[in-house]
Order: C-alpha cells, then structure tokens, then sequence
C-alpha cells in the first residue's frame, strides 16, 4: 500500500506534494470538507421541542435572521457576526483554530485552512478543511483460499471431462472517518456546557467572542438571559477515534462443467458441455459506525409509534438504539448531548472510547447478493471442400444460458430498527430472484479464396427474455500478397442488455450538500454569487429503469502487419466504433448543461431547481476512433535472448451525444470527466527483456499522456497557480527470474515503479460526493516502489 500526504497550500495547484510511500492509508484531496477533528462551529436554528438540546437556542444563532420570532436566530443580523471589516455574514463555519490569535488549521494531522476564495464561500474565511482522501486505504486487505480440480477420460479419439473450481475471499473497503453535521431535526447535536465540558467550552467561547463580541464578552461566566454563555454549540465534526469507515465482505464463488468432444467423421469435430457457476457475496459494517440514537425519518418515527413508543418523531431520541454508560439519551446524540464526546478536542478520554464502543454498529449486515449462471453449448467444426487456397473451413453451434440475480438488503435498516448513521445500506435494491434466458445459434465459415487470401463470415442470432431476438453479423479479411506483409479487415456489429441493477435498482433520492453549482440557464458564468447565480442544492434521483433497451454497435478495423525480418514484426490498426442507445446515467453537470434535450428531468420550486432526475436510460451515441500500434523484436546476444516490445493507442476521436435529435458535443480527447473511461490521447505497455535458459531479467515501462486537468470552479481556474493540464503520467517496473534450480521451479524477484515515481497531480475531487482525491485512478498508481516475490512449483 501507499499513502499520500499534501499541504493544503499546494495541494488544489499541484505544489508541495510528498507521497510517502508505506503501510499508511491515501491522503488525497478533499478540498471542501469544513468537517474537521478539531469542530468548525455552524450557525443553526433552534429545534422543536423534545428534539435535542438546543430549543433555547445555539451560541452562534441561527441562520434566519429572526424570521422566526426568536431573537436567538438574529445572531447573523448582528454586526458582532460580520467578518471583521467586511460586510460578510460568517455563516459559513468558525474554527477555533483558524481565529487571528489560534493555533491554525494545521494544529491537526491532515488540517488546512479552508479556501474560500476558491470555493466562493466568502462566509467560511474562518473555517478549516480537512483531507480526509488519506483515510482511504488505497489497496484492501485480501485473503482469497483457491482451488481447482480436473479429472479426463478417453474413449479412444473422445474424451470426457469435467472439472470443479471454486474460491473464498476475505477483504476489508476503509475509507474517510464518519462527518457529523449538526441540523435541528435529524441530527440534532450540540457541544453542552456541562461539568464534563467547562474547561473546553470556555476555551471556544472565549476565542469565539474575542473576534465576534455581539456573542457575549470574553471571560464571561454567568448563563443568564444577558449574554449568550452557556448555550449549546452547534458543529460540524470528524469523528477521528469513531474510527475509519469499514466494510468487511465475503465472496464465494464456484463453478462445475462437464463436457464432451471428439471426431465426427468426414473431418468434422464436435463439442458439448454444460456448466453451472455461482457467485455470492455479503458485507457487514466493521470499524467507524455508530448506532443514530435519534429517528431520522417520518417513516422511521411512524414506525415506532406503531410499535407504541411514546415520542417517536424526527429527531427525538430512539430508545431502541443503545445507551452508553452515563449519557442521557441513547447513541452517539447521546454522546455528544451529553459531552461525553468532545468534538474540540484531538484526543478522547478513556470514557468517552468506552461509550463509543458501546453504541458501536460493528458486525450489522449491509448487503449480499447471488449471481449464477446455468449453461449448455455444443458446437461442430470441420472442413467441407478444397478450393483454390485451401479447404473451406466451417463451424456452428447453439448455446442456451439462464443468468439468475438476487440482491438482499439488512435487517438493520428495517423501519423498525433504531437507525446506523450514515450507513451505505442498500434495502431499495433489495431484488428477490430475477432471471433470464439467452437462446442463441452461431455459424462461421473460413474461405480460402487464394492463397495468402483468407475471407471470414459468421452471424450470431441471440434471443433474451424481455428483449427479444437479434442477429449480429461479423466479416473480415486477411490479404498476405508477399511473406513481409498483411493486410487485414473486419466489420461487426453488436448488442448489449442492460444488466440486472440497471433494470431493476430502486430509485434513491438523495441530496448533493455541495454548493459549488449554479443553474446554468440563469447563470451562464458558472460563478456561484447572488440572485440568478445563487448555489443550487437539487436533490437526485438515481436507481434503475425498467424500461431500458438493449445498446447496439458497430465497429471495424483494418490495419497491416510488417514481418520484414524473421526476428521484426510491427503492426498498425485502425478500429471505429460507434456505439447507439448507450446504456448508462446522466451526471448531475450534464443534466444540468443539457437541460434543453431533458426537460422532465429538471424539477424547479418557485424557479429553482429542487430534483434533478439521473436514473439509468439509453442516453444517445458514442464515437471513437483510434490506432492500435504494435512492436515486436528480439536478437540473440550475450549468451541469451534480448526481446523488446510495444503495445500503444492512439484515440483519434471520441465524442457523445445525449438524444439522436441532439448534436454531438465537443471532442473528449485529453479532457477530464467524472464518469467513463477518459480519453487519453496516446498510452502504451513497453518492456525488454533478456534471458537465457536459467536467469531472466525484464524492465517495463507504462505510459499515459497527460490531458486537461477538471475546473473546479471558474474562480479556481483564474487563479495563476491553477493547474491547467495534467502532466504525463510514466513509471517503470523491474524483475529477475531464476529457473536454475530445475525445471520445476521458479523464482522471480520484482520491484514495481522502480524509480518510486509520484502520479501526476489531478482535480479529481466532486465537492458534492466527497468522492475522488489529487490523483487519476483510471490513469495513475499512488503507489510507491514496492517489492514482489513469487515461487512458483509444479508437482
């Protein structure tokens, strides 16, 4: 594993990286996180009764101005609250830390002062960030048990096989500890001021009143109607000794197959087989989460009333979760409400470790699924009659396949338990058996009609369940008119069903907290601001859609081979496909800058959008277009074998197109998005090698080219240190193989990326999933130099 660790001041530009390189989780890029292990105090109004603890009000006020009639909420009205010397509301969060006179952001591992010129949130100038992409363990503990059997018998020229193998495989996901956030329904908490809590509360309401004096007077110890001492702090908070967030899975898989094959006679060859495979999984909660304490929801609350529980409403306190030795309310609200848990402090007391335990989640089932595939196929191939080039080749066969999916959600997130916060479950995916049958009969045929010149044809037919039949037909060409060079060709067409979750996932509303987007048909500058470029907050729908249709292609290729030499060969190969009814999902950005095609996707309250609708459908056309480049060589040389190779593409095009009406949008080569694979102009797989019957070496060399780096926002991309382009990305890999021990022996030492090179930095970051970190999964490794070693032995 590797880790990487950056300071915020260079991190959003690409300066001051150190990747550290160890047993250590990735720190990445979380540029706008305010939730931070020493608390960032927010602005919230009161809550309803009963519901937490903050009915009279918070020391920060709320974020009405008063419109509620309760003179606690015009705390932002004051000018106290005004960033000194400005006229900006400091509504957007208050560390401690970063106050003039605190110890700074950078007081906590991973802390840095949060941008807000960046981001455009002027009323955050005095909060911090964390990085929480470091928490994410970059390479998941895995334990996987193997096995495999195979047993043959023959009858003379037919044999009869059949074979088992199977595997069971352990793994841990960690990511970012949980963000706690406070609100005033479902997650109403609040730091007390408590015999527990004095000498920390007092401490932040000092450093607090010292820059904004309408809270109270610095020193102020008396809790009375006058100031605002003693009223309940409002936070947002990473829970550090909550633990990293964990999902621990099991996999098991297995598969059996028997089958048969032989001579026919008149020089044709059969084959038949059948087979079954499973594959089945379930994950529990490990580390990192806590029992709510606290109804979340209406149907959460309903659910207790029917049960008969008195008080069961949004956020009043959920008596089935469990309570922690001397909190009052049960959960981790308890823990906070009670201050048994000091969101301003780095380090917890014992107590305090020993009440998280207590309302911890660990071992409660999030989700399992099946997948099984029952199969049977028999096919003949043979040789029908010589022609001018050779025989006439031909081949066909059937194939029947039943693919059978089911999806189980967690008892633990039945309305009728006491809620798991933030907890991934899944129950409206949750999917009782669904199958379908896929029917399908193939031919082929091989014709030599010259010498050097060979002509393929094959048609497939399939027919799904719930689809309906296709025929797909697929020819090409090879043309050697001399020894050093080939000509080939071919040109197919396809078709693809959506798969199961695409179809049948339920639909999920959730919300995008970010607050870095705009409505691009009242703001054409992309600039969060006021009035028409105010930040817009749409929830999202997302899940699947049973009304999808099957995706369609086509694609050919044609290319030439060059072999001038016994010991050369080098090929280059155009290929083009066009790819129709694309299955897949909108992005929030391109829903939202391709309003015009989708206009019952976009759901708008009083003018603002409220709903964006991203469900799966068949949203239009991809084009791509590329080269295929391919080297080979070798020559004999000190006592062994030197080879050298090049495997490289070059994309010439790639664009999309959201609806056939619609035109297709700007070039994606070397460009960034979120979604897909990114089109990387020129990549390659290099490597030579030399070796003789006992020892081997090899060096390797992969290589992507660098492209247009994401925009976070069109403030971040007038800055001049802002990163622009994404620079190449190129590490090499190294290995020695010793065979001289016998030849049923192998030991092979490797050092991958060999010159412990750094990934390229990269805006991957999506302010509003928290996803994503400074470096390009699809493109890059984090990972430092590492060390291999493989035996390997047959018996």
């Amino acid at each position: 594993m590797g880790a990487v660790s950056k300071s915020w001041a260079g991190v959003l530009y690409g300066r001051d990286r150190d990747f550290v390189n160890g047993n250590l989780p990735n720190r990445g890029l979380s540029v706008d996180t305010r939730g931070t292990p020493i608390s960032t105090a927010f602005p919230i109004n009161p809550t309803a009764a009963n519901v937490g603890i903050t009915q009279g009000g918070t020391l920060l006020g709320g974020t009405t101005t008063g419109a509620t009639g309760n003179a606690l909420d015009g705390n932002f009205g004051r000018p106290g609250l005004f960033i000194p010397g400005t006229t900006i509301l400091a509504n957007g969060g208050i560390n401690p830390l970063n106050l003039p006179g605190g110890a700074g952001c950078g007081t906590f591992d991973g802390g840095m002062p949060y941008d807000y010129a960046l981001w455009n949130i002027p009323g955050a100038r005095y909060a911090c960030a964390y990085d929480t992409g470091r928490a994410a363990v970059l390479q998941q503990p895995l334990e996987t048990l193997t096995y495999y059997g195979r047993g043959t018998l023959r009858f003379g020229e037919h044999e009869l096989y059949a074979e088992v193998t199977g595997s069971k495989a352990n793994s841990a996901k960690r990511f970012s500890e949980n963000q706690y956030t406070a609100n005033n329904t479902t997650l109403p908490i609040a730091f007390p001021l408590n015999g527990l809590t004095a000498n920390t509360y007092n401490a932040v309401y000092d450093q607090i009143a010292g820059v904004f004096p309408a809270i109270g007077a610095v020193g102020d110890r008396t809790v009375d109607a006058v100031g605002n001492y003693g009223k309940p702090i409002t936070f947002r908070y990473r829970c550090i000794d909550c633990g990293r967030r964990e999902y621990e899975t099991e996999t098991k898989t297995f598969r059996a197959a028997i089958g048969a094959e032989g001579p026919l006679g008149a020089g044709f060859d059969y084959r038949v087989g059948g087979s079954y495979a499973r594959s089945e999984s379930s994950s529990v909660l490990g580390t990192g989460y806590h029992y709510l304490g606290v109804y979340n929801n209406t149907v959460a609350g309903n659910a207790g009333s029917t049960a008969g529980i008195a008080g069961a409403t949004v956020g009043m306190a959920d008596s089935r979760a469990p309570t922690a030795p001397g909190a009052a309310a049960p959960g981790i609200v308890g823990l906070f409400n009670s201050g048994i848990l000091n969101p301003f402090s780095i380090t917890q007391t014992p107590a305090a470790l020993a009440a998280l335990d207590a309302v911890s989640a660990k071992g409660a089932v999030l989700y399992g699924g099946r997948y099984e595939v029952t199969q049977a196929d028999a096919s003949i191939s043979g040789a029908l009659f010589p022609i001018w080039g050779g025989d006439v080749q031909v081949a066909a066969g059937v194939d029947y396949r039943r693919e059978t999916y089911s999806f189980n959600g967690s008892a633990a997130a039945a309305t009728g338990q006491p809620a798991i916060f933030n907890a991934a479950f899944d129950n409206a995916n949750a999917l009782t058996p669904k199958h379908r049958d896929v029917k399908a009969a193939y031919a082929e045929i091989l014709i030599p009609l010259l010498p050097g010149l060979d002509i393929t044809g094959a048609v497939r037919i399939d027919e799904y369940s719930g689809f309906g039949s296709t025929t797909n037909p697929k020819i090409s060409a090879k043309f050697r008119p001399i020894n050093e060079i080939m000509f080939r060709a071919s040109y197919n067409t396809g078709f693809r069903v959506p798969t199961f979750n695409q179809i049948f996932n339920g639909v999920t509303q959730s919300p995008n907290p970010g607050n870095a987007r705009v409505d691009p048909t009242t703001c054409p500058s992309g600039i969060v601001g006021v009035g028409p470029c105010a930040a817009i907050t749409p929830d999202s729908l997302s899940g699947g859609n049973l009304n999808l249709g099957p995706e369609t292609s086509k694609q050919w290729s044609a290319g030439v081979v060059f072999q001038p030499i016994r010991n050369f060969t080098a090929s280059v190969d155009y290929w083009n496909i066009a790819v129709d009814n694309v299955i897949g999902a909108l992005t929030i950005d391109q829903l939202l800058n391709n309003q015009s095609y989708f206009p019952t996707r976009v759901t708008r309250t009083n003018g603002v959008i409220t709903l964006l609708d991203v469900r799966a459908d068949n949203i239009g056309s991809r084009r791509t277009e590329g080269l295929e480049v391919t080297v080979r060589g070798n020559i004999d040389a000190f006592g062994g074998r030197f080879t050298a190779g090049l495997d490289g593409t070059r994309l010439l095009k790639k664009r999309e197109k959201f609806l056939p009406s619609s035109p297709y949008g700007p070039s994606l080569i070397g460009v960034f998005t979120f979604a897909g694979d990114l089109g990387v102009e020129w990549k390659h797989n290099a490597f030579v090698t030399w070796g003789n019957d006992d020892i081997s070496f090899s060096l390797s060399n992969i290589f992507r080219k660098g492209y247009r780096n994401y925009q976070i926002s069109a403030t971040g991309a007038a800055r001049p240190e802002y990163n622009r382009y994404v620079k190449d990305y190129s590490i090499y890999n190294a290995a020695i193989s010793y065979t001289g021990l016998g030849p049923n022996y192998k030991l092979t030492l490797g050092v991958r990326n060999l010159f412990n090179t750094d990934p390229p930095f990269a805006i991957t970051y999506d302010s509003n999933t928290g996803a994503g970190s400074s470096w390009e999964p699809r493109v890059a490794d984090p990972r430092g130099r590492s060390f291999t070693v493989a035996v390997e032995t047959k018996f």
